[in-house]
């Protein structure tokens, strides 16, 4: 089969403007970003306000492997998929990074058969959203060690400063750095730290967002620091918000591509799951409810992570709910959590698999806690045996929940028909979402349920550094956010080897951080790490272009 590079590069685009006026936008509604891609005006909600939403559908996942399990493309697949069977269908996703993009698992924008495109724009600069989100946090960066330099009015203590520089890309030599060294007038001496774009609170606050206004006003609640006596201190007393907002005017707006079979996309923010909230803007979420019938929206890693974060910070935030869930599964997966070693997850394994659906089970019942209904996509690889597949279809139906093959890699929206006919099945059922906790619930109390809810967890440690920050928050008046977990994506707990679905485990949480302009906190367990490293042999060395322009080795 050709690479995905080589699949995008041989699709027929439709120009840009045919797949905005094919959504019912005029010319006012959208900016055209060369000839296949475009901005989406902030108007066309307001326009728009007293037109029904249509059905949204999350895609999520069971814990994956290092290599993921093809969410994206099943989003992809799907949205193609409900296209071809006569419905009026849109994907909306997250804009990748070039960490992972350069580093290990590869770009976001689907594959096989089933990508947005184009692909090697969308994997690489894209719109320039990322580069306004980095220019944004570091010009705040900026103005709190200018601010320093200048006196330190404000008072701040260079001890207890929280806000990091940013770039996108993976580089652990700048996770710990010194600056302001050298002469007098190059800065105040501290310690300090680069984290990857896409843990920028910025990103956070971007996805959040539900204007421009909006979006300024969450700036100027961050907070970058304290002063000697303890005070907080915000972008606003900084009094950096409308610089900053002024460099996000543009990446604000939504981006609307397009599939390899012409169904329209919108790709937008991109935090992670494992250490931000993982899914792509509200504003993207609600433009499309808006001009299509079934909108696919993915959430990052496992459904442990993203789908909890959607379910419990992102709807709430958005005024949103879901209709149906889609949890992409595949053998492979399945056989690594049952204990399979991942150098021989290619020949068949009854027993392994048998093992592993337990992984499985736990995050349809996590879902089904939610109150929405969900079926299971099980994303077809070469090598997966008939009996394989029927193994995992038995037990999904003793589960009283229904199993689609989806073949869309291979075959575009064609191989994903079946699950899209059940997709359209479960929108016409009831759901009756229901976020897992209260706003009203202290912050222990939310972190102790999703640790006990979500992951099976026996209880919760706090670090002395998170009990003494908790105490803080609370008394700040944070205690009302919700929980943004920072975690392994390979088990439901806070240690990456224990996979399947484990029990008789604790979460410790060791640090907890507020983000309170992005509005909620962030609860750092395990070894998680916001600036993410190279693997031995990165994918960029692997990566080139050609004279004539042909691009080679990305995916």
């Amino acid at each position: 089969m050709k690479t995905d590079v080589e699949i995008a590069q041989e699709a027929t685009l439709r120009p840009i403007g045919e797949i905005a006026e094919g959504l019912g936008l005029t010319t006012e509604d959208y900016e055209p970003y060369g000839h296949t891609k475009a901005k989406i005006s902030l108007d066309v909600l307001d326009r728009l306000r007293d037109r029904p939403d249509g059905k949204l559908i999350l895609c999520t996942a069971i814990n994956p492997t290092a290599a993921g399990e093809g969410k994206t493309t099943t989003n992809v697949g799907l949205s193609m998929a409900l296209n071809r069977i006569g419905h009026r269908a849109m994907t909306t996703l997250r804009e990748p990074s070039l960490g992972p993009s350069f580093g290990m698992k590869g770009g976001a924008a689907g594959g096989g058969y089933a990508q947005v495109v184009p692909m090697d724009d969308i994997n690489l600069h894209f719109t320039g959203d990322f580069h306004a989100i980095t220019s944004a946090h570091n010009l705040l960066a900026a103005l709190l060690d200018n601010s320093l330099h200048q006196g330190n009015p404000l008072g701040i203590n260079p001890k207890r400063i929280t806000w990091p520089r940013v770039m996108d890309m993976n580089d652990r030599a700048l996770r710990n750095i010194v600056i302001g060294l050298g002469k007098v007038g190059d800065g105040v001496v501290r310690e300090s730290g680069f984290e990857i774009t896409v843990a920028s609170e910025i990103m956070a606050a971007l996805c959040l967002a539900t204007s421009l206004d909006d979006l300024k006003e969450r700036f100027g609640r961050m907070i970058v620091g304290y002063t000697y006596d303890k005070r907080p201190v915000t972008a606003a007393d900084l009094q950096a918000p409308g610089a900053m907002a002024l460099l996000m005017k543009d990446a604000i707006r939504p981006n609307l591509v397009q599939t390899l079979e012409n169904t329209p996309a919108i790709i937008h923010g991109g935090p992670f799951a494992n250490i931000a909230h993982g899914n792509n803007s509200i504003l993207a979420t609600q433009t499309a409810l808006k001009l299509a019938d079934y909108v696919v929206t993915e959430a990052g890693f496992g459904a442990d992570l993203g789908a909890e974060k959607f379910f419990d910070i992102v709807c709430p935030a958005g005024g949103i709910a879901p209709d149906a869930v889609v949890v992409v599964a595949t053998v492979r997966a399945l056989k690594l959590n049952g204990g399979k070693d991942k150098k021989e997850l290619a020949g068949e394994d009854l027993e392994a698999l048998g093992t592993g659906l337990v992984n499985l089970e736990q995050h349809l019942e996590n879902v089904a806690k939610f109150g929405v209904p969900a079926v299971v996509a099980l994303n077809r690889f070469p090598d997966d045996t008939d009996a394989e597949l029927d193994l995992v279809r038995r037990r999904c139906a003793e589960l009283g929940v229904e199993v689609a093959l989806s073949e869309v890699f291979a075959h575009g929206g064609a191989g994903g028909e079946e699950l899209a006919r059940t997709v359209v099945e479960l929108c016409d059922r009831e759901s009756t979402f229901t976020p897992l906790y209260s706003a009203e619930d202290d912050l222990l109390t939310k972190i102790e349920t999703i640790a006990t809810e979500i992951y099976r967890a026996d209880g919760v440690d706090l670090a002395p550094a998170a009990r003494t920050q908790l105490a803080d928050l609370e008394a700040n008046g944070h205690g009302s956010l919700p929980v943004c977990m920072a975690k392994t994506q390979y088990s439901f707990s806070d240690d990456p080897t224990l996979l399947g679905a484990p029990r008789g485990f604790r979460i410790t949480v060791r640090e907890l951080v507020v983000n309170a302009g992005a509005g909620f906190v962030v609860a750092l367990t395990g070894d998680i790490l916001r600036m993410p490293g190279l693997p031995k042999v990165p994918a960029a060395v692997g990566m080139d272009i050609a004279g004539d322009g042909t691009i080679s080795g990305l995916s």
